[in-house]
């Protein structure tokens, strides 16, 4: 909200503000600068709750379901839209084709598997990497010979 203007004249001590004017929006006009003001409009509803809260709502990457035992685990990048799987240890090379076929890709800089989510097919998505996830954690703890477990959701 840009400031009011008033006219080019001298002002004394006893003078007052106009009628027209609330305490509020002369509190704001005098408190803060306009370029903070403008922020504060356009943020939607989430983001002010989120800076209200000193950060995020929900830990990014979400956790969904990790086998500590076997070590894998799944995750959810909603801030880039990502599934991911991630193993404490390289798996081994029929895991890795498995991962290829369902058309996961390896990401270097955070260590794990990743697979977008598309807006169309976001919960099919979501229900295949919870199937490949179960899957190659299968496969590990067979290759390990490793008694199946529960699961231990995060």
């Amino acid at each position: 909200m840009p400031r009011k203007r008033t006219p080019d004249k001298p002002t004394t001590d006893t003078e007052t503000q106009p009628a027209t004017e609330t305490p509020i929006e002369a509190a704001t006009a005098t408190a803060e600068p306009p370029e903070a003001a403008v922020p504060q409009q356009t943020q939607s509803f989430v983001e002010r709750l989120q800076q209200q809260r000193g950060g995020s709502l929900a830990a990014d990457p979400f956790g969904i379901a990790g086998d500590y035992v076997a070590g894998v685990r799944l995750f959810e990048n909603r801030k880039d839209r990502l599934m991911a799987i991630k193993f404490e240890a390289k798996p081994s090379p029929a895991v890795l084709d498995r991962m290829k076929e369902a058309g996961y890709r390896w990401n270097p800089r955070d260590q794990v598997w990743v697979h977008p989510i598309r807006q169309e097919s976001a919960r099919t998505t979501r229900i295949e990497a919870e199937r490949l996830y179960q899957e190659v954690r299968g496969m590990i703890r067979q290759e390990r010979g490793i008694e199946s477990g529960q699961e231990i959701p995060f």
